[in-house]
């Protein structure tokens, strides 16, 4: 199984349409492949919070419009990123979608934690509140946005939901790049999974971000990483390692669930 991933410069000179087409063109290009994955909020960037409200768009607007024209054209499972989603009773969601070869829509997953505290996303958009997972001809996804990688309980839900590859889309900032590798890693070794992870570059709203989409083997072992600019990373899997994996050493059997708080 053939993947790629688009770590896609954002740049604040770009218009949100030239943007939307150039992805469109990469994704295109990445012709031959099984599966393709852009990043979080590619369009508008992660952390250009004040755009939010005057670029969101309805979840069947532009960008899922042109991904699903560019997934067809490609002839792959396109994982579209996510985008700023104005739902029909105007709340905003930081929604991904997913493709399929004939450029039909597979699912949509909205982030379910958000990220900003008291602030920003946090604040200005709705949390999601399904899990999702996506059957594809040789692997099941398990979806997941940027801070959701902090919460292995929302990975292990994916995993009992029959995920074997762990899809996050990110724009994660360079300040905390050691934690998306530990925390890429930590989620794959933990679940027995692949984990393919993948940021903008560039600078969103002034905040650098950190690049270095990484793919991570159901050991941990990091399979490809990528460099701080705009880059295709492209790495084969073997659907079959998760299998063999959680065969040869059966960590996942050894969980032991409804076990009573601790005594006070």
């Amino acid at each position: 199984m053939r993947a790629s991933l688009i770590q896609i410069t954002v740049d604040p000179d770009e218009s949100v349409a030239a943007r939307r087409a150039r992805a469109a063109g990469l994704v295109v290009a990445q012709s031959g492949a099984d599966l393709v994955v852009l990043p979080e909020l590619w369009p508008v960037g992660a952390f250009a919070y004040t755009a939010f409200e005057a670029e969101a768009e309805p979840l069947e607007g532009p960008t899922h419009q042109v991904m699903a024209k560019a997934a067809a054209e490609a002839g792959v499972w396109l994982h579209a990123g996510s985008f700023v989603e104005r739902a029909d009773d105007g709340t905003l969601f930081n929604t991904s979608l997913v493709f399929s070869p004939e450029g039909e829509r597979a699912a949509s997953y909205r982030k379910i934690h958000r990220f900003g505290f008291d602030q920003g996303e946090a604040v200005m958009m709705g949390a999601g509140e399904e899990l999702v997972t996506v059957p594809l001809p040789d692997t099941t996804l398990g979806l997941a946005t940027c801070y959701d990688l902090r919460f292995p309980e929302q990975f292990r839900g994916l995993v009992d939901a029959g995920a074997e590859t762990l899809v996050v889309a990110a724009g994660w900032p360079e300040r905390r790049r050691a934690h998306w590798t530990l925390l890429a890693q930590a989620r794959a070794v933990e679940n027995q999974a692949y984990v393919l992870a993948v940021g903008t570059a560039g600078t969103h709203a002034g905040v650098q971000q950190a690049g270095h989409s990484i793919v991570v083997d159901p050991w941990g072992e990091v399979l490809a990483e990528a460099g701080a600019d705009e880059e295709v990373l492209t790495v084969r899997l073997d659907p079959e390692k998760v299998r063999t994996t959680r065969e040869q050493f059966p960590a996942l059997k050894g969980r032991r669930l409804g076990l009573a708080p601790p005594l006070r």
